[in-house]
């Protein structure tokens, strides 16, 4: 049996993507969880994104947030209302005042197709937090 790109012996596919800007952790985080950042990386949300909580995007990704660590970490179950799985994705800022990365780690995804899927996603998303990142932040709009 050859090994699949991206496959795990137990989360299934998995894909991941980093990338650093030239900007504080802090700014970056505060962007991310900000009303503008949450439409990139998230979409429109329904209803209000908390520790514990269901939550649902106006385009029908529905999931919970497990972990939430400021300026650290998310981590969350993730399923668009077309798939039959449910997903879970971590992004994490690593960095301090000068430079930062995001990591953006996505795992428990059914096969290949669905991983090069979510690798054309991921790097959408990736590269238009690059464009944004530079403007204000906004409204931070997460609830611890």
């Amino acid at each position: 049996m050859e090994n699949q790109l991206g496959k795990t012996k137990d989360v299934g596919f998995q894909f991941g993507i980093r990338k650093t800007f030239s900007v504080s952790t802090e700014k970056v985080w505060d962007f991310l969880f900000s009303e503008n950042g949450l439409k990139i990386w998230l979409g429109n949300l329904k209803n209000e994104l908390e520790i514990k909580k269901e939550y649902e995007t106006e385009n029908g990704i529905t999931g919970l947030v497990r972990v939430f660590k400021a300026n650290s970490h998310i981590r969350l179950n993730w399923k668009p209302k077309n798939w039959e799985n449910m997903s879970t994705i971590q992004i994490r800022v690593i960095g301090n005042q000068e430079k930062t990365t995001v990591a953006i780690h996505h795992e428990k995804l059914l096969n290949a197709e669905q991983r090069a899927e979510m690798k054309e996603h991921w790097n959408e998303i990736m590269n238009k937090i690059g464009t944004e990142i530079k403007k204000p932040a906004g409204n931070i709009v997460y609830k611890k």
